[in-house]
């Protein structure tokens, strides 16, 4: 029996209505038994669209055309077959078969790249160019404008290894420090110092390792220091002083012989590491120049800051500075340099008026307990206690020296001048106890001058305060307080001789300082108030010739 696919309009005799969407509803097709009909017609015989594909089917019979959008009859949809996935299987293993084969010749090339791949060799070493020359001379004044700093300073290497940490004020001038490390020494502990007076409140007791010091330094056991000879810390603290100029360095000559060595970030930024000389007349002795790789550095950025410095100084060895630029506090030195920072001025009528009254004041109060610091030279630091008498014009002390602490001097003034004498004595010498009343009478007396001239000089002036009126320049540096008092702080120049006066606002003096000649400031601490009767010393027929 022959078979053949017969349109569905053959089976009805009437027009079907076409599909909307032919892949999704084919036209039905059904197998009708035409071989009566079709037996006449001449041909191969008609295929199934399941045994033949591509071959195209007999015309149906009549007039009437497909439906709109259903395969021709006799042909094969692309869902009929099958083939449309096939082909697309086919292609998509095709395709990730080459995308694989493309990443297995990247990862190749990649290893073979990593497998011979070589930094690029740093830039070699060369002469400054003009604008880097004139970024390094202006490098000293960039740190004078920028008034202040943070610092960490590490001096040697190893157990002889010192730490430096604190801050620099450019602008007073001014260091303060706190002192760590093995090779500390003497000077371990805090550390305030002037280009010309050198500070230490020593710590035997601390930590090995240097910390910030407090913003506001203690207020006591602050002596005057001399550095032994040999001192790493002398040529630091110079060449730290010296980081600053109110004029730059010549900037031609700091072309020869410097070299551009590299480019580096630190954690304010980029920088240009810069070997050249130190600035000059930096370190007394110390060399300016030197081979390539012994010529101190600069980690200079491109606003000419300084940010790091590498060196070797004489007697000192490698030193590396680092500073913070951001760590700027303002600084505050203590008593023994000074104090705050003055602001100068003439009086006004109501501190002439107090001052003017100073005198008749101090009389009627009669007398005072005195307290003393002294930094009187480069090994003499002295302290006492005691009392004087602005009615009797007579003092009474008994001083310490820092340097010898087994023994108190006792010092007696009056109208007829100064005696003195040397008894043992205990306990700590920072804190040395009043003079014993009435006097030792075994304690052999010599009339004299009592020490150092300052220490006269300051007792001196605390007396005449209540004798003469101030004379020669007088100026209020600041207002300031001590012992929870408000006070003005007035500076007397007469004779070559630097004198403050703090007197509070009541009128009454409270502390007296003397300027000594090693350039710190001398204290005498004054209490006003009842004093015991200061006996008269006994003098020797002949006093000895001063």
């Amino acid at each position: 029996m022959r078979t053949e696919v017969v349109a569905p309009t053959a089976q009805t005799g009437r027009r079907e209505r076409p599909y909307s969407s032919p892949r999704r509803f084919p036209p039905v097709q059904q197998l009708v038994d035409t071989s009566s009909a079709r037996a006449a017609r001449p041909g191969p015989a008609a295929t199934s669209p399941t045994t033949r594909t591509g071959d195209a089917a007999p015309p149906p019979s009549g007039d009437t055309a497909p439906p709109t959008g259903a395969n021709p009859p006799g042909t094969a949809g692309p869902d009929d077959t099958g083939l449309l996935p096939k082909v697309v299987s086919r292609r998509r293993r095709g395709l990730l078969a080459l995308l694989g084969l493309v990443a297995a010749l990247a990862a190749g090339g990649l290893v073979l790249g990593l497998l011979s791949w070589s930094p690029d060799p740093p830039d070699r070493p060369r002469p400054l160019t003009v604008a880097e020359s004139e970024r390094l001379a202006a490098m000293r004044v960039t740190n004078y404008r920028d008034l202040r700093a943070g610092l960490h300073v590490t001096v040697g290497t190893d157990g002889a290894r010192t730490e430096l940490v604190g801050w620099v004020d450019w602008s007073r001038p001014l260091l303060y420090l706190d002192v760590g490390g093995p090779g500390a020494g003497a000077e371990r502990g805090l550390l305030q110092a002037t280009p010309t007076v050198l500070l230490i409140r020593p710590d035997p007791t601390a930590v090995p390792t240097a910390a910030p010091p407090p913003l506001v330094p203690p207020a006591d056991r602050w002596r005057l220091h001399d550095l032994p000879a040999g001192s790493t810390l002398r040529p630091v603290l110079d060449l730290l002083f010296r980081l600053a100029a109110d004029r730059p360095e010549p900037a031609a000559a700091l072309r020869e012989g410097a070299r551009w060595v590299a480019r580096e970030t630190v954690t304010a930024g980029p920088v240009d590491v810069l070997a050249a000389p130190l600035p000059t007349s930096t370190i007394a002795g110390a060399p300016t120049t030197g081979g390539p790789d012994e010529q101190p550095r600069y980690w200079v950025d491109q606003d000419a800051r300084l940010h790091r410095l590498t060196a070797r100084l004489p007697g000192a060895g490698p030193v590396t500075v680092t500073l913070n630029r951001t760590d700027r506090p303002t600084l505050r030195p203590v008593d023994a340099l000074g104090g705050r920072q003055p602001l100068p001025r003439g009086l006004t009528a109501a501190e002439r008026a107090r001052l003017d009254g100073l005198r008749a004041r101090l009389v009627a109060r009669g007398g005072a307990t005195v307290t003393l610091t002294a930094p009187a030279g480069r090994e003499t630091n002295l302290r006492g206690a005691g009392w004087l008498s602005w009615t009797g014009r007579s003092a009474y002390l008994a001083v310490a020296d820092l340097g010898v602490p087994e023994r108190r001097t006792l010092l007696r003034r009056d109208a007829g001048g100064w005696s003195r004498a040397e008894v043992a004595a205990t306990g700590d010498p920072e804190k040395p106890e009043r003079p014993p009343l009435p006097p030792p009478a075994g304690a052999a007396w010599r009339a004299g001058r009592a020490g150092p001239g300052e220490l006269t000089a300051l007792v001196d002036a605390a007396l005449t305060a209540a004798r003469t009126a101030p004379t020669g320049a007088v100026q209020r540096l600041r207002e300031d307080t001590l012992g929870g008092r408000t006070v003005d702080v007035v500076e007397l120049r007469s004779a070559g001789n630097r004198v403050r006066y703090w007197v509070d606002r009541a009128g009454l003096l409270r502390r007296v300082e003397l300027q000594t000649r090693a350039g710190a400031w001398a204290q005498l601490e004054v209490s006003p108030g009842p004093t015991p009767r200061l006996p008269a010393p006994k003098r020797p027929a002949t006093a000895p010739a001063r």
